[in-house]
């Protein structure tokens, strides 16, 4: 039976990683609003201070205060009086709709090309990982891949990131864990609302356990083929939702 799905500090490191852009607070609700949308924030988990927040996004208070403002606002978070207060996230109904708005927002080519960038990281940690992972990484790769539920879209969501992000840290690249951690937190919310469908959910589960065990048998191209080819799936059923929702499906 799948095991329950434990954030790792990666994953979180993914979500209040410091804002490029400027550090408008629009970037910082979005940042989090993927992260619920993702399942890397749970309904009634407490978000950091607004000067927590500030300091780990690199942004000023004002702009996190914002930023908060507008989740409030969208039915995403709830600020809490007392002792015990602060932000809380709210689960919310209504993440397909505003993934929806996202994917009929963006062209076929740039989510094309967003495929096009995650698999040539995520297909890079692969093969680097079948290079460089011990038999210990392994076996805690192994029971990430095991652990999604693929009945619990939420699982499901929560350990695809975690599975990357153990695939990049496996790879031993400083440089290709951040770049897998900045390409999370901007588009994994899209490229993964495939697991919406119980079908993909069950093909994820399966071809985490396949990478596995291709980097088990120290061949990195399979790793890395198996991972591109399950990225460039989950971006054809991405355009296929596209075309429904231009067709008004």
């Amino acid at each position: 039976m799948p095991q329950s799905i434990r954030v790792t500090t990666a994953a979180r490191a993914a979500v209040f990683a410091p804002i490029a852009g400027g550090g408008r607070a629009e970037l910082v609700a979005q940042r989090l609003s993927d992260a619920i949308d993702l399942g890397l924030l749970s309904g009634g988990e407490k978000l950091p201070s607004e000067a927590a927040m500030a300091r780990q996004f690199g942004v000023a208070t004002v702009t996190a205060r914002e930023a908060l403002e507008s989740l409030r606002d969208r039915g995403l978070v709830e600020t809490r009086r007392g002792r015990d207060g602060g932000s809380f996230v709210i689960a919310s109904g209504s993440r397909a709709a505003r993934i929806a708005r996202r994917v009929a927002s963006l062209s076929r080519v740039e989510l094309r090309d967003m495929g096009v960038h995650y698999a040539a990281i995520a297909g890079a940690a692969a093969e680097l990982a079948a290079d460089r992972a011990t038999d210990d990484d392994i076996s805690h790769l192994r029971e990430a891949a095991e652990a999604a539920d693929p009945d619990d879209e939420t699982s499901a969501r929560r350990a695809e990131g975690t599975f990357r992000l153990e695939v990049a840290a496996l790879s031993q690249s400083a440089r290709l864990v951040r770049e897998e951690l900045r390409l999370q937190a901007e588009f994994a919310p899209l490229l993964w609302w495939c697991l919406r469908d119980r079908t993909e959910r069950w093909n994820s589960r399966n071809e985490h356990l396949a990478v596995v065990a291709a980097i088990e048998s120290l061949d990195g191209i399979e790793a890395r083929r198996r991972t591109v080819a399950h990225i460039g799936g989950a971006i054809e059923w991405l355009l296929d939702q596209k075309t429904a929702l231009e067709a008004g499906d």
